[in-house]
């Protein structure tokens, strides 16, 4: 999805329940990670790339956004910031957040050890998930996308970066903006 679609789709459902949860959702991941937002898949799904992207995209402006993106196994020889394995788990701690992207409608038993560990050593835990109960349980904050919802998988990993990033730094800096242009220069007749 590229930024107009992305765009189009907020419009879509700009005054819907989902949007709301996104909203919400996005709030709580902007500030939860003080120290690092941790980024973890699933260990039989597919690992986060793309929402790691639009993460460290939005992090231009929202720092707190920036992912560091765990692996299950990530390849000997690989470069510095795609190496960090689940290790990096076992020392997270206050100030940090762990965000846990699972399409999985149940996630497997390796997951949920490692988020439950992660959770007992202080980190926030943040889920965009499928539906699975445990997880959610385990969450400070959850965004559940139903199968059967108004948005993909997908289509829900681009929203909540978006406005993440939208909202926690271009429109606030442009509101920011315009109310002090409106003060040196007075608003504009309608």
């Amino acid at each position: 999805m590229d930024h107009g679609q992305v765009a189009f789709l907020r419009e879509l459902l700009a005054s819907s329940e989902t949007m709301e949860q996104t909203r919400r959702f996005a709030r709580t991941l902007r500030t939860s990670a003080r120290d690092d937002l941790l980024l973890l898949g699933a260990p039989d799904g597919e690992e986060p790339w793309h929402l790691a992207a639009h993460l460290d995209e939005e992090s231009r402006f929202v720092p707190s956004l920036k992912p560091t993106l765990v692996r299950w196994q990530p390849p000997p020889g690989a470069p510095p910031h795609l190496a960090i394995g689940l290790d990096r788990l076992a020392d997270a701690r206050r100030g940090e957040a762990l965000f846990v992207v699972s399409e999985a409608a149940a996630a497997p038993a390796p997951l949920l050890e490692r988020v439950d560990d992660a959770r007992r050593t202080g980190a926030v835990i943040l889920t965009l998930d499928g539906g699975d109960r445990e997880l959610t349980g385990l969450a400070h904050e959850a965004l559940t996308v139903p199968p059967a919802g108004p948005v993909t998988f997908e289509q829900a990993q681009h929203l909540v970066s978006a406005v993440a990033g939208e909202e926690g730094g271009r429109r606030g800096l442009r509101d920011r903006l315009a109310r002090f242009l409106d003060l040196v220069a007075g608003p504009q007749e309608p």
